[in-house]
């Protein structure tokens, strides 16, 4: 890891990144692509050792209440949290000063957290987006080596519903030959319905890949799938996008599966939802007797 002092922390629609890099080695991490100039060693950690200030001014100067975002490109739970507790110095400026949240992890860590979470969703909206790929435990070794089981994420949603907080599931990326099956599919689908998910985020069954992180996801398909990076090539060349074989087949899995369990899949429904801005406390005075 390396500390850095940044000067700015949210973006212009309110997201921000505590850390820079990421340590989780998930074979297929958009991340890392060059267009996001991460400038040092991917798993280097970049701390940036000012995000709580700069957070607190920025939420300080705000006229209005708003959801404030994180882990859409660097997971807020790596390994370093644990010791560093950065993610936590944020959510407790988040809590204090009444902002919503949407987070977004493939980690466990966050419960650690959940006496925050379960705060700011008293007050306002808190959201807990977590990302689900592989139903397959071997399988999710593999591509997502250093971080939290698909079941041991399924057991945070469990929790995250039994505490009332909603949760949204990123269905993606889906690896064209490797988990775009139908029972993978079913599996976290299962999954999201034993947990009450309030959406699903899919972009279609596939993956992207461009300079920078495709290198290494090829790396990483030679080392655990022979043969598959040739494979990738004949079929896909040089693409950014990469749809399975399997899209609209599994697609309309979800979206009927979504349909019928009451699950937004709308793209754009969803993301309203992770940016819609609830203030829990005037609901209750509009609910008290004789107003």
């Amino acid at each position: 890891m390396h500390e850095k002092e940044v000067k700015g922390i949210l973006s212009a629609q309110n997201g921000m990144n505590i850390y820079r890099g990421c340590t989780h080695g998930c074979i297929y991490c958009d991340s890392r692509s060059k267009c996001y100039q991460i400038n040092h060693d991917f798993e280097d950690i970049e701390v940036k050792i000012n995000a709580p200030e700069l957070l607190e001014n920025s939420l300080r100067k705000k006229r209005k209440k708003c959801m404030i975002g994180t882990g859409a490109m660097c997971d807020p739970y790596i390994q370093l949290e644990e010791k560093l507790g950065n993610t936590r110095k944020c959510i407790e400026i988040i809590n204090s000063y009444g902002f919503g949240f949407a987070i977004q992890t493939k980690s466990s860590r966050i419960l650690r957290d959940l006496d925050l979470l379960k705060e700011i969703n008293k007050k306002t909206k808190c959201v807990v987006q977590m990302t689900l790929t592989t139903y397959d435990e071997d399988l999710c070794k593999i591509i997502e080596p250093n971080v939290s089981t698909t079941k041991e994420r399924f057991e945070v949603l469990k929790i995250m519903r039994d505490n009332g907080i909603p949760t949204v599931v990123w269905l993606s990326p889906i690896l064209p030959f490797i988990n775009d099956t139908e029972e993978n599919i079913r599996g976290i689908l299962d999954y999201c319905i034993e947990a009450k998910v309030h959406g699903i985020i899919c972009f279609g069954m596939g993956l992207t890949l461009r300079e920078g992180n495709r290198e290494y996801f090829y790396k990483k398909l030679d080392e655990h799938f022979p043969g598959m990076k040739a494979r990738y090539i004949e079929k896909y060349g040089y693409t950014y996008e990469i749809t399975s074989p399997s899209n609209d087949k599994l697609t309309n899995m979800l979206k009927t599966t979504c349909i019928s369990n009451d699950i937004l899949y709308d793209i754009g429904e969803c993301f309203n939802y992770l940016h819609k801005f609830e203030d829990k406390s005037e609901y209750e005075q509009l609910m008290l007797p004789g107003l």
